[in-house]
């Protein structure tokens, strides 16, 4: 009953044999072999228009060195104050940009709220040195605590971002979970509404290590290129990451998965809104589900063999809240089983 998260779920099946597929032989390396070129084009494809593709390691890399791009003399990014890339990336933006900065703006379950937005970018005034200068804005798509922005919130917090002249950065660890939520295209939920950037997450939804940075300005590719190299993320054998985009796409698998892990968190916020024993903090939007449970039942279901963890209590969350209870969250994944989830309803009674 693993719903730690979907961190914790191994490679697709198509995905794994698709790498070990590409395993041998000679090909070009540093992203220019013929299956790189090939995947560059399927990200267009799905993009619907010409973009820039750098592969990397990880979301936080993708995240740090999306913003670095933007980066400026006293520049700072503003994001959500309980965001990944200000909470839980060990200062990666900071480093890799030589020195910019993060700020935090409120907005209930993850989601920037504009009226906050556009009061933070308020205090700042281009003829003052003092306080540094906005630089970009970040989004984070599925949040956090996932909760989706809508298509009119995108667009929104792009409209001010756009008044002050700023890129938006879209942080997409669950890309595709928030997509198959929204049920419309990458363009739609992308460039369409003025994202600028997207981290382009597949390791959580069925990739080995498979992370890209879709950049939708073309005339930035270079300088993006000399950023990830100097931060060493340039892959040698690249294919490697390609392998895996190319099963992750073919077929629609990318989607079926998304829509597989967000089918189950809905099952399983379905057996927790039937237990007596605890409560459903919110209905899931995307594969994260969040319950408010007491501390000893939460224990026991743990020793039991049910993996989740305790989670902060983010804004916009209005209880209620017990003596002796927390709010915990179980993550769902492509690899999620009902029969997992009928073994942790067994548990509840």
């Amino acid at each position: 009953m693993f719903f730690a998260s979907d961190n914790w779920a191994g490679a697709h099946p198509a995905i794994a044999s698709r790498l070990s597929g590409s395993a041998g032989g000679f090909s070009t390396a540093y992203g220019d072999s013929d299956l790189d070129k090939a995947v560059y084009e399927k990200f267009g494809e799905i993009f619907e228009r010409k973009v820039a593709v750098f592969f990397v390691a990880t979301g936080t890399a993708a995240n740090a060195l999306s913003l670095a791009l933007y980066g400026k003399p006293g520049g700072m990014a503003f994001c959500h104050c309980e965001s990944h890339v200000i909470e839980d990336e060990c200062g990666a933006m900071e480093y890799l940009s030589g020195g910019g900065r993060l700020r935090g703006v409120d907005g209930a379950f993850g989601r920037i709220d504009p009226v906050a937005l556009q009061r933070a970018l308020g205090g700042f005034f281009p003829e003052s040195v003092h306080s540094g200068r906005p630089a970009a804005v970040s989004i984070t798509q599925a949040t956090e605590i996932g909760a989706i922005y809508s298509l009119e919130d995108i667009e929104a917090i792009s409209v001010i971002a756009g008044s002050r002249s700023l890129p938006l950065h879209m942080d997409g660890a669950r890309f595709a979970n928030a997509l198959v939520a929204l049920g419309c295209t990458p363009a739609e939920m992308t460039w369409k509404r003025g994202v600028d950037i997207v981290s382009f997450g597949g390791t959580k939804n069925g990739c080995w290590c498979a992370e890209a940075i879709v950049l939708f300005d073309l005339d930035l590719a270079r300088e993006l290129a000399f950023l990830r190299k100097r931060a060493g993320q340039l892959f040698s054998k690249s294919r490697f990451v390609a392998a895996q985009f190319d099963a992750y796409f073919r077929d629609g698998l990318w989607l079926e998965n998304a829509r597989h892990s967000n089918a189950m968190a809905a099952h399983l916020a379905d057996v927790v809104e039937a237990a007596p024993s605890l409560h459903l903090a919110w209905r899931p939007q995307a594969n994260e589900v969040f319950a408010v449970i007491g501390d000893d039942q939460a224990e026991s279901l743990q020793a039991a063999g049910a993996a989740f963890h305790h989670w902060p209590l983010p804004a916009g969350f209005a209880g209620p809240l017990g003596e002796n209870e927390k709010l915990y969250r179980f993550v769902t994944s492509f690899a999620t089983t009902r029969d997992q989830i009928g073994r942790f309803a067994s548990l509840l009674g």
